[in-house]
């Protein structure tokens, strides 16, 4: 981030007494979290995220992913899967209680419109800003653009999976299970795993993208771009698709953060730029990067 927009970025990052308005619990200790916080639902944008504190005993603040933000109605929905202390005690917040929200932080995707045909892959806790995405999507309401999410997930996905009633030609048979919630949205979407649930692709959520794009004629291939978020391996295999197939693609880091505002650089990765190889902070320089830049 350069001076220019680290100064621009302190009017937009806000501290929030964030109120827990639902906490819906799922399968494999997975839970979304509605919280009220009507400055940072304001400016958050696809790929940005908050940093919280689970609980009062805890100082550390967690890093979570915006999933869905409603300005009107002044809420931020986060996606999380618990690991360790912080988040089992997050998982104990109820309906009423008061986090300590900082947020929106980062950089957000950047949509073109020269590529209107946008793949989303998600994997596991990764989902989130995908679906985010998929909302600011619809709601630009363009008919130009053509998303099409795909998530993978080896424990069961944080929602009740369907078998979608939209057809995405190049898909392959048998994979028809969905996310209703993007369904309804009228986004297609498709799942995988190889956990064997019921109308998954059987494998990488990666080799179901390879899949669709390889179904695509040289001008549908022509627009379109990926953006992923998910575990490293999973972005890793993200870059190496988009590398096969000349397309652009953003991915989404995940990395564990102290400050999560770019003070303590104990977030920094490698990037490479135009002046050469350099270290660039998760929290604020990313957590969007141009994927051939990080892998």
């Amino acid at each position: 981030m350069t001076p220019a927009a680290a100064r621009a970025a302190r009017g937009t990052i806000f501290l929030e007494r964030a109120r827990v308005i639902s906490q819906q619990a799922w399968e494999a200790r997975q839970f979304v979290l509605r919280l009220a916080a009507p400055r940072c639902a304001a400016a958050a944008a696809p790929g940005s995220f908050v940093h919280l504190t689970c609980d009062a005993a805890i100082p550390m603040r967690r890093p979570l992913s915006i999933m869905r933000a409603d300005v009107r109605a002044g809420w931020i929905e986060l996606l999380y899967k618990v690991v360790g202390t912080g988040l089992a005690a997050l998982a104990l917040r109820k309906v009423g209680d008061e986090l300590s929200v900082l947020g929106p932080v980062g950089q957000p995707f950047s949509l073109h419109a020269a590529r209107p045909r946008t793949l989303l892959i998600g994997g596991g806790v990764g989902i989130p800003p995908l679906v985010f995405l998929a909302a600011r999507l619809c709601e630009q309401r363009a008919p130009a653009w053509q998303p099409l999410v795909l998530m993978g997930s080896e424990v069961p996905f944080p929602f009740a999976a369907r078998s979608s009633r939209l057809s995405v030609p190049g898909i392959p048979a048998g994979s028809s299970a969905c996310m209703p919630l993007l369904e309804e949205w009228g986004v297609p979407s498709r799942l995988a795993s190889g956990a064997g649930f019921p109308g998954c692709f059987p494998g990488f959520v990666t080799e179901l993208a390879d899949a669709w794009l390889a179904s695509l004629s040289a001008i549908e291939l022509a627009q379109v771009e990926i953006f992923a978020c998910g575990p490293t391996p999973m972005l890793q295999a993200s870059a190496s698709l988009a590398r096969r197939h000349g397309l652009p693609c953003q991915v989404s880091l995940e990395e564990f953060m102290a400050c999560g505002v770019g003070g303590c650089a104990g977030c920094a990765v490698s990037v490479r730029t135009n002046e050469g190889p350099a270290m660039k902070r998760v929290c604020v320089d990313g957590p969007v990067f141009d994927a051939y830049a990080v892998f």
